[in-house]
C-alpha cells in the first residue's frame, strides 16, 4: 500500500503539475478572448439566476441547477487547499488562485451553454446532457463520450463520496471540539448519520437534491463568509499589507511579513492557479451535467448562470479565505504557516469560543453538499453507459461506500480520484474547443444582439428504447 500511494502520488502530482495547468488555463484565456470577455457579465449573469423560466422545459430551476453544482464545487478546497497552496507557494498564490477563478469564468459559460445546447430527454421529459452528450451529438465522438463517463463515474466514488464522508468523521472524531467534555463521535456513528441522510436526499433524484442544496448551498456559504469577516475584522490593522503581500509575492521572491518568507514566483504561480483549477471545477466538466437540468428559455442564458458558480467558488470563498489566512500570520508570526490544515485551524481560532466550531461546521457541510452533488453527476455518467435502471444499484453502492469511506483512511483514494478527476476534464476541454464556433454563435444570437429574453426554438431531441442512454442519438433525432 504504501508503494501504491507514492506511486499515484507522484502521478497525480506530475498531472496536476505544468500539464494540467497549461492545458486548463489556455482554455480559459483562448474562450475568454473568444468570447469577448464574457466576465463582464457576471452581475447581469447574477440577477438572472435568482429569477425562474417557469415556463421553459427542464427539471429544476435555473437557481436548482446552479445550487447543485456549487454544491459540488465549494467544498474542503475552498478551505484546506488555498491554506495548502499558501503553505507551499506563499502568499502569492492567493492572487493567481483568483486570477484562475476569474478567467475561468468563461470556461464555465462555455461548459453551460453546450449542456442545454446538445442536451435530450427522455421520454418521460427528464433532461439528459452534460459533456457526454456535446461529444456525442456535438462532435460525433461516441468513444470521447463513453471515456468522460468512466473517468467520471469512477472519480465520484472518490473525490465526491468516500473521500468527503472522511472528512465530516474525522473533523468531528477530535476531543474538545465542542467543549473540554467532549470526547469526539466515533467514525461509525458519523458514517451512519452521514449515510442516511444522503439517501434520503439522493433517492428523491435531481429534484431531491437541488431542493436541499437550494437551502443548504446559501447557508453554509453564508455561514462561512460571515466566519471570515470576523477574522477580517479582527485583523483590520494589517489588510493593508496583506493585499500588499499578496500582489507583492506572486510576481517577486521577495521575503514576505511576519515570517512570512516569500516563495518563488513559479512555485505561487503553480500552486495558486492548481488550487484555482481543482476548487472551482472549470473545464473539468462536472457542472454542465447539473445545468442540463435546468429550465431555461436559451442555451446562453444558462450559459451564464453557470459561470456565477466559479465566480461565487474562487473570486469570492477563495479569495475571502486566502485574505483570512494571509491575514492571520502577519498578526500571528508564530502561527505554523507550513501545514495547510493546521494553518487553517490556528487562523480560525482566533474568534474566541467558537472558531473551531465555525471551522467545522463550515467543512462538514461542505463536504456533505459535495456528495450530493457528486452523486447527481455519477448517476447521470452510469445512466449514459448502462442505461436507467442501473442508476438504482448505483445508488444503494453510492450510500454504502460513505460509510466506509467514513471509516477508513483513503491517502490512495484522494490521489486517484485526482487523477481521474484530471482524465476526465480533457475530453470535456475537446469539446470546449473544437466546438468554440458554436458558443461563438449561440452567444452572438441572444447575448451580443440583446435578446436574453427569446426563447429557442430548437427542440430537444427524445430517446427511446431500453437502454436509452446508450441508444444512438443519432437515429432518434
Amino acid at each position: 500500500m504504501e508503494a501504491l500511494d507514492q506511486i499515484s502520488s507522484a502521478v497525480s502530482s506530475f498531472i496536476w503539475g505544468w500539464p494540467m495547468i497549461i492545458l486548463l488555463l489556455g482554455t480559459h484565456i483562448f474562450l475568454t478572448i473568444r468570447l469577448r470577455f464574457p466576465q463582464k457579465s457576471i452581475f447581469k449573469a447574477i440577477g438572472i439566476s435568482f429569477r425562474r423560466d417557469k415556463n421553459a422545459a427542464g427539471d429544476v430551476s435555473q437557481f436548482g441547477a446552479l445550487t447543485t453544482s456549487l454544491a459540488a464545487t465549494i467544498g474542503t478546497g475552498n478551505i484546506i487547499g488555498v491554506a495548502t497552496a499558501v503553505s507551499l507557494g506563499g502568499p502569492g498564490a492567493v492572487l493567481w488562485c483568483w486570477l484562475t477563478g476569474l478567467l475561468g469564468i468563461a470556461t464555465k459559460y462555455g461548459e453551460g451553454l453546450l449542456a442545454i445546447k446538445y442536451r435530450v430527454k427522455t421520454a418521460k421529459g427528464t433532461m439528459l446532457g452534460g459533456p457526454m452528450y456535446a461529444l456525442e451529438r456535438g462532435l460525433g465522438s461516441k468513444f470521447l463520450a463513453v471515456l468522460f463517463c468512466v473517468f467520471a463515474a469512477l472519480a465520484a466514488f472518490g473525490i465526491g463520496d468516500t473521500v468527503q464522508a472522511n472528512a465530516i468523521s474525522t473533523l468531528l472524531d477530535q476531543e474538545g471540539l465542542f467543549g473540554p467534555s467532549f470526547t469526539g463521535i466515533p467514525k461509525e456513528y458519523t458514517g451512519l448519520a452521514v449515510a442516511f441522510l444522503v439517501m434520503l436526499v439522493t433517492f428523491f433524484g435531481i429534484k431531491g437534491i437541488a431542493r436541499v442544496c437550494g437551502l443548504l448551498v446559501p447557508f453554509m456559504a453564508i455561514f462561512y463568509i460571515v466566519g471570515c469577516f470576523i477574522i477580517l475584522g479582527m485583523n483590520w490593522s494589517v489588510l493593508g499589507d496583506t493585499v500588499s503581500l499578496i500582489c507583492q509575492s506572486a510576481f517577486s521572491a521577495k521575503a514576505g511579513l511576519g515570517g512570512l518568507a516569500g516563495a518563488t514566483v513559479m512555485m505561487a504561480c503553480r500552486y495558486g492557479i492548481a488550487r484555482g483549477l481543482f476548487s472551482n471545477e472549470s473545464g473539468m466538466g462536472s457542472a454542465p451535467i447539473a445545468a442540463a437540468a435546468a429550465q431555461t428559455k436559451n442555451p446562453v442564458r444558462q450559459a451564464l448562470v453557470s459561470s456565477t458558480g466559479t465566480f461565487w467558488d474562487t473570486v469570492v470563498v477563495c479569495a475571502l479565505t486566502g485574505l483570512v489566512l494571509v491575514s492571520s500570520i502577519i498578526s500571528n508570526p508564530s502561527i505554523d504557516y507550513k501545514d495547510g490544515a493546521k494553518l487553517t485551524q490556528l487562523a480560525f481560532g482566533q474568534i474566541p469560543y467558537v472558531g473551531s466550531i465555525v471551522l467545522t461546521v463550515s467543512l462538514a457541510t461542505f463536504a456533505f453538499s459535495t456528495i450530493l452533488g457528486w452523486s447527481y453527476y455519477a448517476e447521470r455518467s452510469v445512466e449514459y453507459l448502462a442505461g436507467r435502471k442501473t442508476v438504482f444499484l448505483y445508488r444503494i453502492i453510492w450510500v454504502i461506500l460513505v460509510y466506509v469511506g467514513a471509516v477508513m483512511n483513503l491517502t490512495v483514494v484522494w490521489n486517484f480520484a485526482d487523477i481521474l478527476n484530471a482524465l476526465m476534464a480533457i475530453p470535456n476541454i475537446i469539446a470546449l474547443l473544437l466546438l468554440s464556433g458554436v458558443i461563438v454563435s449561440e452567444t452572438r444570437k441572444y447575448l451580443w444582439n440583446n435578446k436574453l429574453d427569446m426563447e429557442s426554438d430548437e427542440e430537444i431531441p427524445i430517446l427511446t428504447g431500453k437502454r436509452a442512454a446508450r441508444a444512438d442519438i443519432t437515429k432518434d433525432i
